[in-house]
């Protein structure tokens, strides 16, 4: 296999420890998969080779992006070979008319934000990472704007995907709407590489607004915080983000970040619009639902750099945990429920933490009924890691009694899977009769996604 491999891409196959290990884990805790070698294809052609060698010699294929995924979802558990995408980035046809885009996979968000940003326009999902695009679709990715402007599922408008016999087919279209046929891109956004290679998408685009206001908003409790969250997406008031982050996550933001933000439960806000009026009414009917709900006060950003400072410290929400505990492992989760049932979830969720004696700080996409924990793990204490799995566990059977996820955006892996069945009953079959119509020797990125029966 491996000259095949050397005969089609020469020197973009690696054998070499160091490059194998890269990619045999992403940002997760879970234990690291070695693959058996590293490709990069510059091509969908050469996509399409490589699965169809893979396939005559029974390998597994994995395809990898940034590596930023957090449950395991690139990580080789079963061998073969992983499918490093990064060097199909060509932006393949815009269309400022139609508001879209194709792009490789291996375009990264901030890249496909640089290449936009002189026509006005913007595709506005925001995961945090700097992602690939193909790994946002695969793990139907949303993030801190998904509030307004939806998730990958609602933004991709068709791709063209390498199938595990190496073939290749184009789904869905540039139209807004069709009535004809499967939506078979929805089914391959959140297949997690199960079913197939993704190597370029068409993707819908958004005008920038004109009128940009962020805030930051400490209350008294996370309950009022949670409950000006719901009152501001019943009243249908369009803000572009609301987040909520607890005591914990601001205390090692603000170390990490050099901040000053009161230590409170907080909500974050962003505003578009196209005049100032249109932002001004949306901050004014927020602001009075905040209040009655014990908000403390309102720090706005105006400027573009006051807005990147609040932001950035927002998305180093991660990274600022991890710094808070050193040579200790990140465990990521989240889950998402109905708005309705957001404050309770939460509510229920840090009384577990605090009866436990564990902090994990909470940051969330709230807007959406989603929130994330960041617990700090010492992998080698076996008592603190059956706590935290307990502590994880509880906390998905809860969102799953509230009618919510076992993961609004982090997407399954190997991480989730033990939920799977809990969430989807008798569904994990009829996945199962997909897969298997698909990938009928199980190559494409197997053990994730859907447990075997």
């Amino acid at each position: 296999m491996f000259d095949e491999l050397r005969t089609l891409l020469g020197d973009r196959v690696s054998v070499s420890d160091a490059v194998r290990e890269h990619h045999s884990h992403g940002e997760s805790w879970h234990a690291p998969g070695l693959p058996e070698a590293v490709v990069f294809p510059t091509s969908t052609d050469e996509v399409s080779a490589i699965v169809k060698i893979c396939a005559r010699h029974g390998k597994p294929i994995v395809p990898f992006g940034m590596g930023s995924s957090l449950e395991g979802h690139v990580n080789a558990i079963h061998g073969g070979v992983s499918i490093d995408l990064t060097r199909m980035t060509r932006v393949l046809r815009i269309s400022p008319e139609d508001l879209d885009i194709t792009v490789e996979a291996g375009l990264t968000r901030l890249r496909l934000d640089a290449h936009l940003k002189n026509t006005g326009l913007m595709f506005p999902i925001d995961p945090g990472a700097d992602a690939t695009i193909g790994g946002m679709a695969a793990t139907r990715a949303s993030g801190t704007t998904a509030v307004r402007y939806g998730t990958m599922r609602d933004n991709v408008l068709g791709m063209t995907v390498v199938l595990a016999d190496g073939q290749v087919i184009t789904t869905g279209g540039r139209a807004r709407k069709s009535s004809s046929g499967y939506d078979l891109t929805r089914l391959f956004v959140g297949s997690e590489g199960t079913l197939g290679v993704i190597t370029d998408l068409t993707l819908r685009l958004y005008g920038r607004p004109e009128a940009v206001r962020a805030a930051v908003c400490p209350f008294e409790s996370m309950a009022g915080a949670a409950a000006t969250v719901i009152q501001t997406i019943q009243l249908g008031i369009p803000v572009a983000r609301i987040e909520i982050v607890d005591e914990a996550q601001l205390r090692v933001v603000n170390a990490y970040s050099k901040t000053n933000y009161p230590i409170a439960p907080t909500l974050f806000f962003e505003f578009h619009g196209i005049s100032d009026v249109m932002v001004d009414e949306q901050i004014k009917a927020v602001e009075e639902i905040a209040r009655e709900q014990g908000a403390t006060g309102f720090q706005w950003a105006s400027t573009l750099e006051d807005r990147n400072t609040l932001w950035t410290a927002r998305h180093n929400a991660y990274y600022a945990t991890v710094a808070s505990r050193p040579g200790a492992r990140a465990w990521t989760t989240d889950i998402c429920v109905p708005i309705s049932h957001l404050a309770e979830c939460i509510l229920q969720t840090q009384a577990d933490l605090k009866a436990a004696g564990v902090v994990a700080p909470l940051v969330g996409h709230a807007g959406d009924g989603n929130f994330h924990l960041i617990f700090m793990l010492d992998a080698n204490d076996p008592k603190e890691f059956e706590q935290i799995s307990r502590l994880n566990e509880r906390l998905v059977e809860r969102a799953l009694k509230f009618g919510g996820t076992c993961s609004g955006e982090h997407g399954v892996g190997i991480g989730k899977l033990k939920y799977s069945a809990k969430e989807h009953g008798a569904s994990l079959d009829v996945m199962r009769s997909i897969k298997r119509a698909l990938d009928p020797d199980n190559l494409m990125n197997p053990g994730k996604l859907i447990p075997e029966p």
